[in-house]
């Protein structure tokens, strides 16, 4: 294993920063997500950015549509329909017609925005606590304004309404009482109050850059694949990527299912908070609702010790403070290692794989995410193995992103 260094700042253009607003990257403010900088920078360091790569957690699609705009062939996977919907949608060809067809659809959408209401009742996602999102008069333009998309979902092609969608799930964030200043969603301070601009104006506008953003270039679209990251073989073949650029769930319990909360309920990919929880424990380092209570109660069902000589021992100092916890951070790493071996049958030889990962710290024990990745690796057969810090996060000041790579000889 290697360990290159250089100065540490925040460097926010490898963050969704660098995602900008103006470009499809950033049709969508889900945190936490990398930048397209930074899988530019892996695809060139890499054969000129040839071959066919792989991203096994797909999340918001960077991978995916960064190779798709340098006509990289690209298969995504995930566990959450919502992204791989996304992914889709943002790399998906538009021709002039689509945008055309889709502008003409968005002026009845900003029509049913101004009038607040349909002919029909208006539907309105089982979202706990809705009323903390958003206020009366923005919660019944944003159901008629969905109720108006699913119509002319039912005209028009799928190109057309998922562009809508966008536009929609953009609105809808912006005009709620979301914050985003933290690693974590949470709630303005100063309550629910209506978007400084009217909604109305807010559609219009968003409409109008998604319009423009979709008409880039787009040479080579991703396969997005429904996929367990632990059971990669199941739909991938063997010994096929060159080249896998990703960025796992980070182990810190953040649940991506709570950030992803507000578009899956209207988009219709939740319908209860059941459903959530129990989509949250399919996935790795899930934790939203019974996935807390099941990791609580969790306990390996077969021997597979992690191969970093220091777990054991972080796992007791965790369970000090919470059995729980270091009952989590177990889960995690119990289920990265069939995940890697997994990865390892699906590689082609000489292939290379690019990890984007943070270490974590829970109580006063430094979780190093970064080293134990290495082990996973090695302990797998992959070899050549670098670790590369490439900023400081923004959080607590242990904490710091890598790139963690390696070869199958």
């Amino acid at each position: 294993m290697t360990l290159t260094s250089h100065p540490i700042r925040r460097h926010d253009h490898l963050t969704f920063n660098g995602n900008l607003r103006h470009t499809r990257h950033g049709w969508l403010r889900l945190t936490p997500a990398y930048s397209v900088n930074l899988v530019n920078d892996i695809l060139s360091s890499v054969n000129g950015g040839t071959g066919i790569v792989l991203d096994p957690f797909g999340g918001t699609g960077t991978t995916a549509l960064t190779c798709a705009e340098r006509g990289i062939q690209c298969d995504t996977t995930d566990i959450n329909p919502f992204l791989l919907w996304l992914t889709s949608a943002k790399a998906a060809v538009y021709t002039p017609c689509d945008i055309e067809r889709f502008k003409t659809e968005v002026e009845r959408v900003s029509e049913s925005l101004a009038a607040g209401h349909t002919d029909q009742p208006l539907w309105i996602p089982a979202l706990h606590q809705i009323e903390k999102w958003w206020d009366e008069t923005t919660l019944a333009s944003l159901a008629a304004a969905m109720a108006t998309i699913n119509v002319i979902a039912m005209q028009e092609p799928d190109s057309v309404s998922n562009l809508l969608r966008v536009t929609f799930c953009r609105i809808m964030i912006e005009s709620s009482n979301a914050s985003f200043a933290h690693q974590s969603m949470s709630f303005r301070k100063n309550g629910n109050q209506a978007p400084l601009i009217p909604i109305r104006y807010l559609w219009d506008e968003t409409a109008d850059l998604i319009a423009r953003s979709a008409a880039s270039p787009v040479l080579c679209e991703p396969r997005a694949i429904s996929c367990d990251a632990r059971d990669l073989l199941r739909v991938l073949s063997p010994q096929h990527y060159t080249c896998v650029i990703t960025s796992p769930p980070y182990p810190n319990r953040m649940s991506y299912i709570r950030e992803l909360r507000p578009y899956m309920y209207w988009l219709g990919y939740l319908t209860d908070a059941r459903q959530a929880g129990d989509m949250d424990w399919q996935a790795i380092g899930g934790t939203w609702g019974c996935a807390t209570s099941n990791v609580g109660k969790w306990t390996p069902d077969k021997p597979q010790p992690v191969p970093f000589p220091e777990f054991t021992l972080i796992l007791k100092k965790i369970a000090d403070s919470s059995d729980t916890l270091s009952r989590y951070v177990h889960k995690y790493f119990y289920d990265m290692i069939t995940h890697v071996d997994s990865l390892y049958r699906v590689m082609a030889h000489g292939g290379s794989v690019h990890y984007i990962v943070g270490n974590s710290k829970f109580y006063n024990v430094l979780l190093p995410v970064e080293q134990i990745f290495s082990a996973l690796f090695e302990n797998a057969g992959f070899r050549d193995i670098t670790i590369t810090p490439i900023r400081k996060r923004s959080s607590k000041r242990e904490l710091f992103e890598f790139v963690v790579s390696a070869i199958k000889p």
